[in-house]
């Protein structure tokens, strides 16, 4: 079942956002993306999963920063979106509009991704030096904030240089931003790590809500984050993770990147499932329950 009736004010590769005037529905779907396309087929409780844990750690994280958030009830829901609550429950945060900044913030704990390529190219990360001899998957000497620009669907996010973010927001408001990603991250691997997951990097949005930063759109999901399992962690190679690399991984060794990306398996569809809902679980310290069955048992 989807929003059949009521067009999207914007879609972006996971989210379909509608505009409330001063508040913004957004719904997180079961699509996936990879290398910056939409993939063909959906990922099931995938919308759930990044939800969630989005308002787990808006809870958690609160204290460093406000957020958008409004409502997750049902109860909550425009009248117009009350004939969807089915579809909607579990998968939707109702929030305040938000003026955002023009750039994801990326931080880094782990060498892993183009992070890696960069390093093994020039021996940098952001353009910072960092000392020699790391390999695959060494935790850094610290987090390192690595900004990039927002790119439309198809295209490819940029990486840019903290004097390059400056320059597109200001210097007051990028040392911001990188402070409290940085602080963000910090809590936040803390308690993961305590709970048997790692989280490498991951990336924040932010906003101004009546003139004061906020904590915007999805955060610690594994779409926008690497989630790494503790127990198995061993630096110098690619690591296991609890997020969406393994869908990269399998489109590396059977797509060439040319013309649009190919359908999944069944069952990597099936063990991208459990690696959210594993995510989900080990963060939550709480079991995961479709929606429509907490539903069914008046929870």
């Amino acid at each position: 079942m989807t929003i059949s009736d009521v067009r999207p004010t914007s879609q972006g590769k996971v989210r379909d956002l509608y505009d409330l005037g001063d508040q913004l529905l957004m719904v997180a779907s079961d699509r996936i993306s990879a290398f910056d396309y939409v993939l063909p087929d959906e990922i099931p409780y995938k919308g759930e999963v990044l939800t969630r844990l989005s308002l787990f750690w808006l809870d958690y994280l609160d204290g460093i920063i406000g957020n958008h958030l409004i409502s997750a009830d049902v109860a909550d829901l425009p009248r117009q979106f009350t004939p969807y609550a089915d579809y909607l429950r579990g998968r939707f945060m109702l929030v305040r509009k938000a003026k955002m900044f023009p750039v994801e913030c990326i931080v880094r704990g782990y060498l892993a991704g183009s992070g890696l390529k960069e390093y093994e190219r020039q021996g940098t990360l952001g353009g910072d030096v960092l000392p020699r001899g790391l390999v695959a998957s060494s935790e850094l000497p610290e987090p390192i904030f690595t900004p990039s620009t927002k790119a439309a669907i198809g295209d490819h996010d940029e990486n840019i240089s903290f004097e390059q973010a400056c320059d597109l927001m200001g210097s007051e408001a990028a040392t911001t931003l990188r402070s409290k990603t940085v602080a963000l991250y910090s809590a936040a691997r803390l308690h993961a790590k305590r709970n048997g997951v790692i989280i490498a990097d991951t990336k924040f949005e932010f906003g101004t809500i009546d003139g004061t930063v906020a904590l915007c759109d999805e955060v610690l999901t594994p779409d926008s984050s690497r989630f790494w399992p503790a127990d198995a962690y061993v630096p110098g190679r690619s690591q296991d993770s609890f997020d969406k690399q393994y869908v990269r991984d399998w489109l590396t060794a059977n797509w060439d990147m040319n013309g649009e990306p190919p359908h999944l398996p069944a069952e990597v569809i099936e063990r991208t499932t459990a690696k959210y809902i594993q995510a989900f679980e080990l963060i939550t310290g709480k079991k995961f329950v479709p929606a429509a069955s907490l539903a069914a048992e008046g929870r």
